[in-house]
């Protein structure tokens, strides 16, 4: 293997059971986390949705949570949208982002280069938007939409908002 990351390497004083607790996240002790993206729905209760992680932080601006398998190469989380809330256009210039729906279903809206396209994603859908596109969510429905959410690597950038958008000139609590 010519790249070894340290959650790789089982400790020489480590059993099996021991080393492959370290990379297990069980649902039961997963919390939604609200607070991760607080500060969008501070600034307006639409922007309400709530991760639940599992290996790495993804790219909310947590920095740390010792709760999760450790990210190597991609983060894993589930994001929780609210009926008739949704996640703002933002773009992720370092990185690829999945989304695969578990329940639910929302408007997808991708932007570039001037050109708009919106789609509905259902249960079981997922799509790959590659590095530098605009992306925006909505849960039109009156039920609260589930998905998974990957990121192609360990510790992404913060994600940017178009100039123009209200979020923008939104600060994060540090």
């Amino acid at each position: 293997m010519s790249h070894t990351f340290p959650g790789w390497v089982r400790k020489e004083s480590q059993s099996l059971e021991d080393w492959m607790a370290t990379r297990i996240a069980r649902f039961e002790t997963r919390r939604y986390d609200f607070d991760a993206l607080k500060f969008q729905a501070d600034f307006d209760p639409k922007y309400r949705r709530a991760q639940m992680r599992y290996m790495g932080t993804g790219a909310t601006g947590v920095a740390t949570d010792s709760n999760t398998v450790p990210a190597e190469n991609f983060t894993f989380s589930t994001m929780v949208l609210p009926a008739q809330c949704e996640g703002p256009l933002h773009i992720h210039n370092d990185v690829e982002e999945v989304f695969f729906m578990l329940r639910g279903s929302i408007e997808l809206t991708l932007e570039d280069n001037g050109e708009t396209y919106t789609t509905v994603l259902k249960e079981r859908d997922l799509i790959s938007i590659p590095p530098g596109i605009y992306r925006g969510l909505y849960n039109p429905t009156q039920e609260d939409a589930l998905m998974c959410v990957m990121l192609g690597t360990n510790k992404p950038e913060i994600p940017t908002y178009p100039e123009t958008h209200p979020l923008s000139k939104v600060k994060r609590n540090a």
